[in-house]
């Protein structure tokens, strides 16, 4: 399972863009709850191929009345953007199912259409427990290490995850789940390592930034951390902790005026979970 978080950066999407994807019925979780829902491997390849298709130049109304189209002409695939291949020359798309391909408006039956597959098709992103850790790919591994820290095996996570950086340098995602785990043995200066190398593949994985303003925090750099935190939301406005931490910190300063409007922007994304109600009565007591 994935979470949002998860999923955009496994993508490269932003997570506002993802919630909304979700929030409008286009493509998201199967599981939802309070936080946003957790992402199947079939809803992760659902929003790979979404997220292909629009990078090609569809419109996500085009996209949704081709699911809404599917659904009705195919009741018994319920995900079609996981199940079904889906092929586009640029201009049209053709839905290849058992036996046959189709447009997915009209219906109408294509006998030989000459078009690529989109990119990243759903056969390049496997369950892992059926490749039996034998991994081609940096992103293989990388999943097995989510799966493996999801079941609390945090040494085995630990040496997946360097397993996918020998294989792709590239993914900065690898070196913030390292640091995340350093940093929850309180090895510092190891995780500082991990977050300024993941931000050195990808200066705005506002993750790694977040996380590392979390260290600076607990290292009682505060105002290193606030800086991090300030960089993360130029970034990412829509990253609701980073306004969390950040009026934390900055009512440490004093700073009363500044500290309300991040707890105010917190809420306006998070009004019923347990850091809402602590931050709603932050502004009970600051508005005494």
């Amino acid at each position: 399972m994935y979470s949002t978080r998860h999923v955009a950066e496994l993508l490269g999407l932003q997570e506002s863009r993802l919630r909304y994807w979700a929030q409008t019925g286009f493509v998201g979780p199967s599981e939802r709850d309070g936080q946003g829902g957790t992402y199947t491997f079939q809803d992760l390849i659902a929003v790979r191929t979404a997220k292909e298709l629009v990078d090609k130049g569809f419109s996500l109304q085009r996209v949704r009345k081709m699911l809404e189209a599917l659904k009705q002409k195919l009741p018994g695939v319920p995900r079609p953007l996981s199940e079904l291949r889906i092929v586009s020359d640029g201009d049209e798309l053709v839905v290849t199912t058992v036996g046959e391909s189709f447009e997915p408006l009209s219906g109408q039956l294509v006998m030989d259409f000459s078009a690529e597959s989109i990119d990243c098709p759903a056969a390049d992103i496997k369950p892992i427990a059926a490749t039996q850790n034998n991994f081609q790919t940096g992103l293989e591994w990388f999943l097995h290490g989510l799966a493996l820290e999801s079941d609390q095996q945090a040494a085995a996570a630990i040496e997946s995850y360097q397993r996918a950086l020998a294989l792709d340098p590239t993914l900065g995602c690898a070196h913030t789940n390292l640091g995340n785990l350093a940093f929850a043995r309180r090895e510092f200066a190891e995780a500082e390592t991990h977050y300024q190398r993941a931000l050195t593949v990808d200066p705005d994985q506002p993750e790694a930034r977040f996380n590392l303003g979390n260290l600076y925090d607990e290292r009682d750099e505060h105002e290193r951390a606030i800086a991090e935190w300030y960089r993360v939301l130029a970034i990412a406005p829509d990253f609701i902790d980073a306004h969390y931490n950040l009026a934390l910190g900055l009512l440490r300063q004093g700073a009363l005026k500044s500290a309300r409007q991040h707890l105010e922007d917190y809420l306006r994304s998070d009004q019923g979970g347990h850091f809402a109600e602590l931050a709603k009565r932050l502004l009970q007591t600051m508005a005494t």
